[in-house]
């Protein structure tokens, strides 16, 4: 077998005077606006690698906002799969969660989110972003072939922390390059598990620690840096978030990919293999008439604000209520799941996992599957509709307090809380055997095997 690579670049920082609302999560006194004088720190980027195996090609894109809307993903992918010979499942889309990007879409919903009621701005962004995911595509596409190798190595960091209490802690950096036949490097795809919010909330466009990562690699490397999230739907950045704690923690991270890379990895000689399906993750309601009653009754009681929550939660209920009067509630919840899989002594697996994917499944996935030297698992990729979590963070297993991750609160565990009032759905997740864990394991064990 033989690899190729191919890359390109483009900016999708929206231009002055164009969407200025910054993703989120809930604001209490309306969007975030970009400032007007200074717009960003370091532009927004797309960016994509092709990986050509024997001449068939296979592309990742990494985009510098908060996540993909499903809507922007199911427009675009056929637009994508017309560009070239190649199956849907050879293509990946990223997102790399930054905080301080363009509201994108409907994630999160923008009235409820963040009090957004028109939404001109917003949908004008996002068709040209959609537009920008092509191009860029295209541009790799066309863009000059190099012969490499393809090589994997392993690093660490440790500035994350699991802010949910769990003891499942991402360190894991996986590392994989291609590299030209005189041993300098074309290309570093690297990952880490931990929420690109370093730099805490601004009023300039930026791509936290990840864009400043890239920036290390690159300027160390001379190769072309790619950053693929992993399993970080729990994991937070330890620190006082900054402008230098962002920089502090890119260069970290940015260091330790540009060290590894330096050095020679496992080779994975090929072919690449690659498969794409989407799992049903059931919600935990009941579509009767009398629990249908029971839950609009406590959205009416939420938007009393009985217990002092942010002005998000009443915006979710007024909606939550609106939808069970016209009959458009969902009972479950759409996502992405994808591996590759690229041959080898022993093979690389990557498994891209839509929404955000909660650390433990990525310790249960690489317990079986030969650990981090064998398994590449994260979130956010393709769309990203909700988080992602596991039977601990739901009731009857979940902590008496509730779960922002598992999207329920102690007051009112019955209807949707925490992360499902932004995203979002009628109620948390079913948890248990027929529920949201054993949909994702299920699925991804039959991918990985």
């Amino acid at each position: 077998m033989s690899f190729q690579t191919s890359t390109a670049k483009v900016d999708i920082t929206p231009a002055p005077g164009a969407n200025p609302y910054m993703a989120g999560y809930g604001t209490q006194g309306g969007a975030r606006v970009v400032e007007r004088d200074t717009p960003f720190a370091q532009p927004l980027y797309a960016r994509c690698v092709i990986l050509w195996d024997d001449g068939f090609p296979n592309a990742i894109v990494s985009l510098d906002i908060l996540g993909i809307p499903r809507g922007v993903h199911q427009a675009v992918r056929p637009r994508l799969i017309n560009l070239a010979g190649w199956a849907s499942s050879d293509i990946v889309l990223v997102a790399t969660h930054t905080h301080n990007g363009p509201i994108v879409g409907d994630m999160l919903n923008p009235y409820i989110s963040y009090g957004i009621s028109s939404l001109d701005l917003v949908d004008s962004y996002t068709k040209w972003l959609q537009d920008r995911i092509v191009a860029v595509v295209t541009q790799a596409l066309a863009a000059t072939r190099t012969s490499v190798s393809l090589e994997y190595r392993l690093t660490s960091a440790n500035f994350s922390f699991n802010r949910a209490g769990k003891p499942t802690v991402e360190t894991a950096v996986p590392v994989l390059t291609a590299r030209r036949g005189n041993g300098t490097l074309a290309a570093v795809l690297f990952s880490y598990g931990c929420h690109p919010v370093s730099a805490g909330w601004q009023e300039q466009w930026d791509g936290d620690w990840p864009a400043e990562a890239c920036n290390v690699v690159e300027s160390q490397t001379g190769a072309f840096a790619l950053f693929i999230p992993g399993a970080a739907g729990d994991q937070d950045p330890t620190g006082v978030r900054s402008w230098a704690l962002r920089t502090s923690h890119g260069n970290a991270l940015g260091n330790a990919v540009a060290n590894s890379a330096k050095a020679a990895g496992r080779v994975l000689p090929g072919p690449l293999y690659t498969q794409l399906r989407e799992v049903s993750l059931p919600l935990d309601i009941t579509p009767t008439s009398a629990n249908l009653a029971a839950v609009r009754s406590a959205f009416a009681t939420r938007m009393q604000n009985p217990a002092g929550q942010p002005a998000w939660y009443q915006r979710h209920a007024a909606s939550m209520i609106t939808r069970i009067d016209s009959g458009t509630y969902a009972t479950s919840v759409p996502n992405p799941s994808q591996v590759w899989k690229i041959v080898g002594n022993p093979t690389l697996k990557m498994a891209f996992v839509g929404g955000e994917l909660v650390s433990g499944y990525a310790a249960y996935f690489r317990a079986r599957h030969g650990g981090a030297n064998e398994l590449f698992i994260g979130g956010y990729a393709n769309e990203t509709n909700c988080y992602v979590p596991a039977n601990d963070f739901l009731p009857p297993l979940g902590p008496s307090g509730g779960s922002y991750e598992g999207g329920w609160d102690p007051d009112m565990p019955g209807i949707a809380g925490g992360s499902m009032t932004v995203y979002p759905q009628i109620g948390h997740f079913r948890a248990g055997t027929s529920g949201v864990e054993s949909a994702v394991i299920t699925a991804l064990a039959v991918q990985l095997a």
